[in-house]
Protein backbone atom coordinates (compact mmCIF):
# COMPACT_ATOMS: atom_id res chain seq x y z
CA UNK A 1 0.00 0.00 0.00
CA UNK A 2 1.12 3.29 -0.73
CA UNK A 3 0.17 7.21 0.90
CA UNK A 4 0.25 10.36 0.34
CA UNK A 5 0.52 13.18 2.68
CA UNK A 6 -1.54 16.23 2.24
CA UNK A 7 -2.16 18.64 5.27
CA UNK A 8 -0.53 16.35 7.65
CA UNK A 9 -2.90 13.40 6.69
CA UNK A 10 -2.08 9.99 5.15
CA UNK A 11 -3.87 9.79 2.59
CA UNK A 12 -3.88 6.02 1.01
CA UNK A 13 -3.25 5.57 -2.71
CA UNK A 14 -5.37 2.37 -2.90
CA UNK A 15 -5.54 2.99 -6.93
CA UNK A 16 -2.02 4.49 -7.87
CA UNK A 17 -3.81 8.19 -8.16
CA UNK A 18 -0.54 10.02 -7.30
CA UNK A 19 2.90 10.77 -8.52
CA UNK A 20 4.17 11.62 -5.26
CA UNK A 21 3.08 8.84 -2.80
CA UNK A 22 5.06 6.42 -1.08
CA UNK A 23 5.42 3.54 1.19
CA UNK A 24 4.59 4.23 5.17
CA UNK A 25 8.03 3.32 5.45
CA UNK A 26 9.45 6.15 3.27
CA UNK A 27 7.98 8.77 5.29
CA UNK A 28 10.32 9.79 8.26
CA UNK A 29 7.91 10.75 10.45
CA UNK A 30 3.96 9.88 10.62
CA UNK A 31 1.17 12.00 11.40
CA UNK A 32 -1.38 11.66 13.56
CA UNK A 33 -4.52 13.55 13.59
CA UNK A 34 -5.73 15.15 16.92
CA UNK A 35 -9.36 12.93 17.87
CA UNK A 36 -12.01 15.39 17.32
CA UNK A 37 -15.18 15.36 19.40
CA UNK A 38 -17.94 15.13 19.11
CA UNK A 39 -17.86 12.62 16.55
CA UNK A 40 -19.89 9.44 16.16
CA UNK A 41 -17.13 6.34 15.67
CA UNK A 42 -18.24 3.15 15.61
CA UNK A 43 -18.98 0.97 18.52
CA UNK A 44 -18.11 -2.14 16.59
CA UNK A 45 -14.66 -0.98 15.45
CA UNK A 46 -13.99 0.25 18.61
CA UNK A 47 -14.79 -3.40 20.39
CA UNK A 48 -12.62 -5.11 17.60
CA UNK A 49 -9.54 -3.06 17.42
CA UNK A 50 -9.45 -1.60 20.90
CA UNK A 51 -6.13 -2.65 22.26
CA UNK A 52 -4.72 -4.05 19.63
CA UNK A 53 -2.32 -3.72 16.51
CA UNK A 54 -3.58 -5.04 13.35
CA UNK A 55 -2.65 -5.45 9.33
CA UNK A 56 -5.74 -3.93 7.51
CA UNK A 57 -6.07 -7.46 6.14
CA UNK A 58 -6.87 -8.38 9.81
CA UNK A 59 -9.87 -5.93 9.72
CA UNK A 60 -13.33 -6.92 8.41
CA UNK A 61 -13.90 -3.72 7.71
CA UNK A 62 -13.91 -1.32 4.56
CA UNK A 63 -11.08 0.97 4.05
CA UNK A 64 -12.57 4.16 3.50
CA UNK A 65 -14.58 3.07 7.95
CA UNK A 66 -10.74 2.79 8.75
CA UNK A 67 -9.38 5.94 7.07
CA UNK A 68 -12.40 8.33 7.95
CA UNK A 69 -11.44 7.10 11.61
CA UNK A 70 -8.06 7.79 11.55
CA UNK A 71 -8.86 11.02 10.29
CA UNK A 72 -10.89 11.82 12.91
CA UNK A 73 -7.93 10.93 15.61
CA UNK A 74 -9.40 7.73 16.52
CA UNK A 75 -7.08 5.56 14.65
CA UNK A 76 -3.04 5.82 14.15
CA UNK A 77 -1.24 4.19 11.91
CA UNK A 78 2.63 2.91 12.75
CA UNK A 79 5.18 1.27 10.75
CA UNK A 80 5.04 -2.21 10.00
CA UNK A 81 8.98 -2.93 8.99
CA UNK A 82 11.37 0.34 9.11
CA UNK A 83 15.07 0.26 8.77
CA UNK A 84 15.05 -3.49 9.09
CA UNK A 85 13.50 -3.53 12.10
CA UNK A 86 10.11 -5.91 12.65
CA UNK A 87 7.61 -2.95 14.74
CA UNK A 88 5.12 -6.40 15.66
CA UNK A 89 7.87 -8.75 16.77
CA UNK A 90 10.71 -6.82 17.59
CA UNK A 91 13.16 -8.74 15.00
CA UNK A 92 15.88 -7.05 13.80
CA UNK A 93 18.24 -9.89 12.56
CA UNK A 94 18.86 -9.81 8.88
CA UNK A 95 18.63 -12.93 8.43
CA UNK A 96 15.08 -13.05 9.46
CA UNK A 97 14.08 -10.98 7.09
CA UNK A 98 12.86 -11.20 3.40
CA UNK A 99 11.82 -9.31 0.50
CA UNK A 100 9.95 -9.74 -2.17
CA UNK A 101 7.97 -8.21 -4.98
CA UNK A 102 5.15 -6.47 -3.68
CA UNK A 103 1.64 -6.00 -5.58
CA UNK A 104 0.39 -3.08 -3.19
CA UNK A 105 3.08 -0.69 -3.39
CA UNK A 106 4.80 -2.15 -6.68
CA UNK A 107 7.85 -2.41 -5.53
CA UNK A 108 10.97 -4.52 -3.61
CA UNK A 109 9.61 -4.82 -0.12
CA UNK A 110 11.13 -6.53 2.90
CA UNK A 111 9.45 -8.29 5.17
CA UNK A 112 9.48 -10.39 8.57
CA UNK A 113 10.07 -13.74 8.10
CA UNK A 114 9.95 -14.04 12.39
CA UNK A 115 6.13 -13.65 12.60
CA UNK A 116 4.62 -14.18 9.62
CA UNK A 117 2.97 -16.77 11.01
CA UNK A 118 0.50 -14.35 12.30
CA UNK A 119 -0.18 -12.13 8.80
CA UNK A 120 2.93 -10.97 6.84
CA UNK A 121 4.16 -7.48 8.06
CA UNK A 122 6.20 -5.58 5.57
CA UNK A 123 7.61 -1.63 4.75
CA UNK A 124 4.47 -0.80 3.02
CA UNK A 125 1.93 -2.67 5.35
CA UNK A 126 0.72 0.07 8.48
CA UNK A 127 0.01 -1.54 12.02
CA UNK A 128 -3.07 -0.30 12.54
CA UNK A 129 -4.06 0.68 15.95
CA UNK A 130 -7.10 2.37 18.13
CA UNK A 131 -6.72 5.55 19.95
CA UNK A 132 -10.45 6.78 19.84
CA UNK A 133 -12.34 6.32 23.90
CA UNK A 134 -11.26 3.42 25.87
CA UNK A 135 -13.64 0.19 25.81
CA UNK A 136 -15.38 0.61 29.40
CA UNK A 137 -16.53 -2.16 31.36
CA UNK A 138 -19.69 -2.15 33.96
CA UNK A 139 -17.87 -2.42 37.88
CA UNK A 140 -18.62 -5.11 39.77
CA UNK A 141 -17.56 -5.96 43.18
CA UNK A 142 -19.78 -9.27 42.95
CA UNK A 143 -17.23 -11.14 40.89
CA UNK A 144 -15.60 -13.65 42.89
CA UNK A 145 -17.25 -17.04 43.08
CA UNK A 146 -15.00 -19.53 45.34
CA UNK A 147 -15.03 -21.10 48.38
CA UNK A 148 -11.83 -22.48 48.80
CA UNK A 149 -9.16 -21.74 51.26
CA UNK A 150 -5.12 -20.87 50.44
CA UNK A 151 -2.62 -22.44 52.60
CA UNK A 152 0.14 -20.16 54.27
CA UNK A 153 1.84 -19.85 51.19
CA UNK A 154 -0.60 -19.33 48.89
CA UNK A 155 -1.85 -16.39 50.83
CA UNK A 156 1.12 -14.76 51.03
CA UNK A 157 1.56 -14.69 47.59
CA UNK A 158 -1.94 -14.03 47.27
CA UNK A 159 -1.52 -10.56 49.59
CA UNK A 160 1.82 -9.74 46.93
CA UNK A 161 -0.46 -10.55 43.63
CA UNK A 162 -3.47 -7.88 44.89
CA UNK A 163 -0.55 -5.58 46.35
CA UNK A 164 1.23 -5.82 42.57
CA UNK A 165 -1.85 -4.86 40.92
CA UNK A 166 -2.80 -1.77 42.52
CA UNK A 167 0.84 -0.32 42.40
CA UNK A 168 0.97 -1.42 39.29
CA UNK A 169 4.33 -3.28 40.33
CA UNK A 170 5.72 -6.74 38.59
CA UNK A 171 6.33 -9.41 40.79
CA UNK A 172 7.64 -13.14 40.66
CA UNK A 173 5.83 -15.74 42.99
CA UNK A 174 8.32 -18.69 42.92
CA UNK A 175 5.78 -21.62 43.89
CA UNK A 176 6.96 -24.77 43.95
CA UNK A 177 5.60 -27.58 42.01
CA UNK A 178 1.99 -28.25 43.14
CA UNK A 179 1.87 -25.22 44.96
CA UNK A 180 -1.59 -24.49 43.96
CA UNK A 181 -0.44 -21.11 41.65
CA UNK A 182 -4.27 -20.40 39.68
CA UNK A 183 -5.66 -19.69 42.95
CA UNK A 184 -2.80 -17.61 43.93
CA UNK A 185 -4.15 -14.97 41.33
CA UNK A 186 -8.11 -14.82 42.14
CA UNK A 187 -7.88 -12.62 44.52
CA UNK A 188 -5.66 -10.41 42.17
CA UNK A 189 -7.82 -10.60 39.26
CA UNK A 190 -10.62 -9.68 41.22
CA UNK A 191 -8.95 -6.37 42.68
CA UNK A 192 -8.12 -5.48 38.63
CA UNK A 193 -11.79 -6.28 37.41
CA UNK A 194 -13.63 -4.37 40.22
CA UNK A 195 -11.39 -1.60 38.94
CA UNK A 196 -12.85 -1.68 35.20
CA UNK A 197 -8.72 -2.92 34.19
CA UNK A 198 -8.43 -5.68 31.70
CA UNK A 199 -6.35 -9.01 32.36
CA UNK A 200 -4.59 -11.40 30.77
CA UNK A 201 -3.38 -14.43 31.81
CA UNK A 202 -0.85 -15.62 28.99
CA UNK A 203 1.17 -19.05 28.59
CA UNK A 204 3.49 -21.08 26.24
CA UNK A 205 0.76 -23.62 25.88
CA UNK A 206 -2.76 -24.43 24.14
CA UNK A 207 -3.81 -27.37 26.54
CA UNK A 208 -2.70 -24.65 29.42
CA UNK A 209 -5.01 -22.10 27.53
CA UNK A 210 -8.01 -24.71 27.10
CA UNK A 211 -7.55 -25.91 30.31
CA UNK A 212 -7.37 -22.74 32.62
CA UNK A 213 -10.84 -20.98 30.56
CA UNK A 214 -13.32 -23.35 31.96
CA UNK A 215 -11.89 -22.94 35.37
CA UNK A 216 -11.84 -19.37 35.41
CA UNK A 217 -15.44 -19.00 33.94
CA UNK A 218 -16.82 -20.95 36.70
CA UNK A 219 -14.91 -18.72 39.34
CA UNK A 220 -15.72 -15.47 37.20
CA UNK A 221 -19.24 -16.71 36.66
CA UNK A 222 -20.58 -12.96 35.58
CA UNK A 223 -17.20 -11.70 33.50
CA UNK A 224 -16.63 -12.19 29.90
CA UNK A 225 -13.61 -14.03 28.89
CA UNK A 226 -11.82 -14.15 25.73
CA UNK A 227 -9.77 -17.45 25.24
CA UNK A 228 -7.33 -17.05 22.65
CA UNK A 229 -5.09 -19.92 20.78
CA UNK A 230 -3.99 -20.37 17.35
CA UNK A 231 -7.70 -20.95 14.83
CA UNK A 232 -9.67 -20.29 18.37
CA UNK A 233 -12.98 -18.53 17.11
CA UNK A 234 -12.58 -15.85 19.96
CA UNK A 235 -9.25 -14.54 18.36
CA UNK A 236 -11.31 -10.93 17.36
CA UNK A 237 -13.41 -10.63 21.09
CA UNK A 238 -12.09 -8.00 23.17
CA UNK A 239 -12.76 -9.35 27.25
CA UNK A 240 -12.07 -7.73 30.32
CA UNK A 241 -10.46 -11.26 31.38
CA UNK A 242 -8.44 -12.96 28.73
CA UNK A 243 -6.68 -16.37 28.66
CA UNK A 244 -4.19 -16.90 25.28
CA UNK A 245 -1.11 -18.12 24.49
CA UNK A 246 1.93 -15.88 24.39
CA UNK A 247 1.99 -16.01 20.87
CA UNK A 248 -1.19 -14.01 20.53
CA UNK A 249 0.07 -11.35 22.59
CA UNK A 250 1.77 -10.10 19.34
CA UNK A 251 -1.78 -8.53 18.08
CA UNK A 252 -1.76 -6.89 21.07
CA UNK A 253 -0.71 -2.86 21.83
CA UNK A 254 -1.13 -0.97 25.33
CA UNK A 255 -4.09 -3.47 26.31
CA UNK A 256 -3.88 -5.00 29.20
CA UNK A 257 -3.69 -3.35 32.77
CA UNK A 258 -2.56 -6.96 33.97
CA UNK A 259 -0.54 -9.95 32.19
CA UNK A 260 -0.06 -13.16 33.80
CA UNK A 261 2.92 -14.91 32.38
CA UNK A 262 2.67 -18.57 33.68
CA UNK A 263 5.23 -20.91 33.16
CA UNK A 264 7.84 -18.15 32.61
CA UNK A 265 10.43 -20.95 32.09
CA UNK A 266 8.85 -23.05 29.68
CA UNK A 267 9.67 -23.15 26.07
CA UNK A 268 9.11 -21.51 23.85
CA UNK A 269 8.74 -18.30 26.00
CA UNK A 270 11.78 -18.98 27.85
CA UNK A 271 13.84 -18.80 24.64
CA UNK A 272 11.82 -16.94 22.30
CA UNK A 273 13.01 -12.57 22.54
CA UNK A 274 9.96 -12.22 20.50
CA UNK A 275 7.28 -13.49 23.01
CA UNK A 276 8.84 -11.18 25.75
CA UNK A 277 8.79 -8.43 23.22
CA UNK A 278 4.65 -9.05 22.75
CA UNK A 279 4.25 -9.58 26.18
CA UNK A 280 5.86 -5.78 27.19
CA UNK A 281 4.14 -4.00 23.98
CA UNK A 282 0.47 -5.86 24.95
CA UNK A 283 0.70 -4.19 28.34
CA UNK A 284 -0.52 -0.72 29.50
CA UNK A 285 2.90 2.03 30.06
CA UNK A 286 2.31 1.86 33.48
CA UNK A 287 0.75 -2.35 33.60
CA UNK A 288 1.53 -5.01 35.53
CA UNK A 289 3.67 -8.35 34.79
CA UNK A 290 2.85 -10.99 37.18
CA UNK A 291 5.69 -13.93 36.51
CA UNK A 292 4.52 -17.65 37.58
CA UNK A 293 7.34 -20.03 38.23
CA UNK A 294 8.49 -23.39 39.59
CA UNK A 295 11.97 -22.94 37.77
CA UNK A 296 12.73 -19.21 37.09
CA UNK A 297 15.86 -18.65 34.87
CA UNK A 298 18.97 -18.31 36.51
CA UNK A 299 18.49 -14.51 35.10
CA UNK A 300 15.57 -13.72 36.09
CA UNK A 301 16.68 -14.89 40.10
CA UNK A 302 19.85 -13.01 39.75
CA UNK A 303 16.73 -9.91 39.00
CA UNK A 304 15.11 -11.17 42.66
CA UNK A 305 18.45 -11.42 44.25
CA UNK A 306 19.59 -8.05 42.76
CA UNK A 307 16.26 -6.80 44.05
CA UNK A 308 15.73 -5.06 40.37
CA UNK A 309 12.68 -8.20 40.33
CA UNK A 310 10.32 -8.25 43.80
CA UNK A 311 9.54 -11.98 44.48
CA UNK A 312 7.61 -14.11 46.87
CA UNK A 313 8.28 -17.59 47.58
CA UNK A 314 5.86 -20.67 48.14
CA UNK A 315 8.34 -23.40 48.59
CA UNK A 316 5.46 -25.38 50.06
CA UNK A 317 2.53 -27.55 48.38
CA UNK A 318 -0.66 -26.50 48.99
CA UNK A 319 -1.08 -29.88 51.96
CA UNK A 320 1.58 -29.17 53.48
CA UNK A 321 3.99 -31.90 52.85
CA UNK A 322 7.52 -32.03 51.66
CA UNK A 323 8.23 -32.45 48.10
CA UNK A 324 9.64 -35.59 47.05
CA UNK A 325 13.54 -35.53 46.98
CA UNK A 326 15.00 -37.43 43.78
CA UNK A 327 17.29 -40.25 44.56
CA UNK A 328 20.26 -41.58 42.13
CA UNK A 329 20.68 -44.77 40.89
CA UNK A 330 23.41 -46.13 38.47
CA UNK A 331 22.02 -48.36 36.10
CA UNK A 332 25.28 -49.01 33.70
CA UNK A 333 25.26 -48.96 29.87
CA UNK A 334 21.74 -48.31 29.98
CA UNK A 335 22.18 -47.55 25.97
CA UNK A 336 23.61 -51.13 25.49
CA UNK A 337 20.68 -52.48 26.78
CA UNK A 338 18.15 -50.80 24.84
CA UNK A 339 19.99 -52.58 21.65
CA UNK A 340 19.17 -56.00 22.76
CA UNK A 341 15.62 -55.20 23.56
CA UNK A 342 16.12 -55.07 27.58
CA UNK A 343 16.43 -52.89 30.15
CA UNK A 344 18.27 -52.24 32.91
CA UNK A 345 18.06 -55.09 35.86
CA UNK A 346 17.75 -52.26 38.27
CA UNK A 347 15.28 -50.01 35.98
CA UNK A 348 13.52 -53.21 35.71
CA UNK A 349 13.06 -54.15 38.86
CA UNK A 350 11.82 -50.63 40.06
CA UNK A 351 8.93 -50.29 37.23
CA UNK A 352 7.94 -54.12 38.33
CA UNK A 353 7.69 -53.40 42.00
CA UNK A 354 5.48 -50.44 41.44
CA UNK A 355 3.29 -52.13 38.51
CA UNK A 356 2.58 -54.96 41.18
CA UNK A 357 1.62 -52.34 44.14
CA UNK A 358 -0.46 -50.77 40.90
CA UNK A 359 0.81 -47.50 41.32
CA UNK A 360 0.96 -45.43 38.26
CA UNK A 361 4.44 -44.99 36.54
CA UNK A 362 6.03 -42.16 34.84
CA UNK A 363 9.22 -43.36 33.00
CA UNK A 364 11.07 -40.27 31.08
CA UNK A 365 13.48 -41.12 28.56
CA UNK A 366 16.02 -38.57 26.33
CA UNK A 367 14.34 -38.55 22.88
CA UNK A 368 11.29 -39.82 20.69
CA UNK A 369 13.80 -42.66 19.21
CA UNK A 370 14.45 -44.69 22.43
CA UNK A 371 11.22 -44.11 23.60
CA UNK A 372 9.79 -46.09 20.33
CA UNK A 373 11.98 -48.66 20.93
CA UNK A 374 11.71 -48.76 24.87
CA UNK A 375 7.73 -48.88 24.62
CA UNK A 376 8.28 -51.91 22.43
CA UNK A 377 9.41 -54.04 24.84
CA UNK A 378 7.63 -53.39 27.88
CA UNK A 379 4.78 -53.92 25.91
CA UNK A 380 5.95 -57.33 25.52
CA UNK A 381 5.69 -57.67 29.42
CA UNK A 382 2.88 -55.24 30.73
CA UNK A 383 0.74 -55.51 26.61
CA UNK A 384 -1.78 -52.60 26.26
CA UNK A 385 -1.29 -51.21 30.00
CA UNK A 386 2.14 -49.57 28.25
CA UNK A 387 2.28 -46.47 25.80
CA UNK A 388 4.27 -44.04 25.02
CA UNK A 389 4.41 -39.85 24.72
CA UNK A 390 6.12 -37.32 22.55
CA UNK A 391 5.89 -34.32 20.83
CA UNK A 392 5.01 -35.27 17.85
CA UNK A 393 2.36 -37.82 18.90
CA UNK A 394 -1.23 -37.32 17.41
CA UNK A 395 -2.88 -39.40 20.25
CA UNK A 396 -1.21 -37.88 23.21
CA UNK A 397 -4.17 -36.11 24.96
CA UNK A 398 -6.22 -39.51 24.41
CA UNK A 399 -3.10 -41.31 26.12
CA UNK A 400 -2.74 -38.87 28.85
CA UNK A 401 -6.30 -39.00 29.64
CA UNK A 402 -6.03 -42.79 29.89
CA UNK A 403 -3.16 -42.74 32.29
CA UNK A 404 -5.49 -40.73 34.18
CA UNK A 405 -7.99 -43.18 34.33
CA UNK A 406 -5.96 -45.93 34.75
CA UNK A 407 -6.15 -48.30 31.80
CA UNK A 408 -2.60 -47.05 30.93
CA UNK A 409 -0.16 -48.28 33.93
CA UNK A 410 3.09 -47.36 32.17
CA UNK A 411 3.62 -44.10 30.38
CA UNK A 412 6.50 -43.66 28.51
CA UNK A 413 7.88 -39.92 27.79
CA UNK A 414 10.32 -36.82 26.54
CA UNK A 415 10.20 -33.91 28.55
CA UNK A 416 7.15 -32.61 26.57
CA UNK A 417 5.49 -33.92 29.73
CA UNK A 418 7.57 -32.87 32.24
CA UNK A 419 5.01 -30.07 33.41
CA UNK A 420 1.02 -29.57 33.20
CA UNK A 421 0.12 -32.95 33.95
CA UNK A 422 -1.24 -34.28 37.48
CA UNK A 423 -1.93 -38.14 38.12
CA UNK A 424 -2.88 -39.22 41.45
CA UNK A 425 -0.04 -41.52 43.28
CA UNK A 426 1.88 -41.67 40.45
CA UNK A 427 5.95 -42.95 40.44
CA UNK A 428 8.46 -41.18 38.47
CA UNK A 429 11.57 -42.65 37.15
CA UNK A 430 14.12 -40.70 34.83
CA UNK A 431 16.32 -43.21 32.28
CA UNK A 432 19.74 -41.67 31.20
CA UNK A 433 19.15 -38.84 33.76
CA UNK A 434 23.03 -37.93 32.43
CA UNK A 435 21.21 -36.90 29.17
CA UNK A 436 22.12 -33.32 28.49
CA UNK A 437 18.52 -32.68 27.76
CA UNK A 438 17.66 -33.07 31.68
CA UNK A 439 18.77 -29.79 33.18
CA UNK A 440 18.29 -28.79 36.57
CA UNK A 441 15.07 -26.69 35.85
CA UNK A 442 13.43 -29.92 33.53
CA UNK A 443 14.34 -32.48 36.41
CA UNK A 444 12.70 -30.08 39.05
CA UNK A 445 9.49 -30.26 36.41
CA UNK A 446 9.56 -33.90 35.73
CA UNK A 447 9.81 -34.43 39.92
CA UNK A 448 7.34 -31.90 40.47
CA UNK A 449 4.87 -34.91 38.93
CA UNK A 450 5.08 -36.60 42.38
CA UNK A 451 3.05 -36.24 45.62
CA UNK A 452 0.97 -33.58 44.34
CA UNK A 453 -1.93 -35.00 45.90
CA UNK A 454 -2.58 -34.88 49.32
CA UNK A 455 -3.75 -38.61 50.12
CA UNK A 456 -0.13 -40.09 48.12
CA UNK A 457 2.20 -36.90 48.85
CA UNK A 458 5.30 -39.43 48.79
CA UNK A 459 5.69 -40.48 45.32
CA UNK A 460 9.00 -41.87 44.79
CA UNK A 461 11.47 -40.15 41.98
CA UNK A 462 14.39 -42.13 40.71
CA UNK A 463 16.74 -41.21 38.85
CA UNK A 464 18.84 -44.01 36.83
CA UNK A 465 22.03 -42.82 35.57
CA UNK A 466 25.23 -43.77 33.98
CA UNK A 467 27.08 -41.28 35.72
CA UNK A 468 26.03 -38.20 38.04
CA UNK A 469 25.80 -34.71 36.48
CA UNK A 470 26.17 -31.32 38.16
CA UNK A 471 22.37 -30.55 36.41
CA UNK A 472 21.24 -33.83 38.25
CA UNK A 473 22.57 -32.98 41.64
CA UNK A 474 21.51 -28.82 41.45
CA UNK A 475 17.73 -30.38 41.20
CA UNK A 476 17.85 -32.10 44.29
CA UNK A 477 19.79 -29.19 45.87
CA UNK A 478 17.00 -27.00 44.72
CA UNK A 479 14.40 -29.24 45.98
CA UNK A 480 15.93 -29.86 49.41
CA UNK A 481 16.34 -26.10 49.81
CA UNK A 482 12.64 -25.20 48.76
CA UNK A 483 12.03 -27.98 51.65
CA UNK A 484 14.55 -26.74 54.61
CA UNK A 485 12.53 -23.30 53.92
CA UNK A 486 9.08 -24.83 54.18
CA UNK A 487 9.81 -26.61 57.02
CA UNK A 488 12.11 -23.30 58.79
CA UNK A 489 9.37 -21.22 57.73
CA UNK A 490 6.31 -22.83 59.51
CA UNK A 491 4.90 -24.14 55.68
CA UNK A 492 4.93 -27.56 56.53
CA UNK A 493 1.88 -29.87 58.21
CA UNK A 494 3.06 -32.11 60.86
CA UNK A 495 6.30 -33.09 62.18
CA UNK A 496 7.14 -35.11 59.20
CA UNK A 497 10.70 -34.14 57.75
CA UNK A 498 12.14 -35.44 54.63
Amino acid sequence: MRFQEKNKILIPDIKRKFDDSRKISDFPHLPHPLIKSPYSYSSELQQFLSGKRLLHDELPFPFSEIQEHYEQGHISYSYGVLNGLCYRCGNSAKSLMGTFQCARCQGTCMYCRKCIMMGRVSECTPLISWCGPELSYERNSNLLNWKGTLSKGQQQASDKVVQSVKERASVLVWAVCGAGKTEVLFDGIRAALTERQRVCIATPRTDVVLELSPRLQQVFPSTEIATLYGGSEDRTKNAPLTIATTHQLLRYYHAFDTIVIDEVDAFPYSMEPMLQHAANEARKEDGTIIYLSATPSKEMQRDVSRKNLPCVVIPARYHGKPLPVPTFEWCGNWRTSITKNKLPRNVSAWIARHYKENKPIFLFVPNIKLLEKIVEFLKMSYGEEVEGVHSKDKERKEKVARFREGTVRILVTTTILERGVTVSNVQVAVLGAEDTIFTESALVQIAGRAGRNAKFATGEVRLFHYGKTNEMVAARDHIKRMNYRAKHGGFLKGDRDE
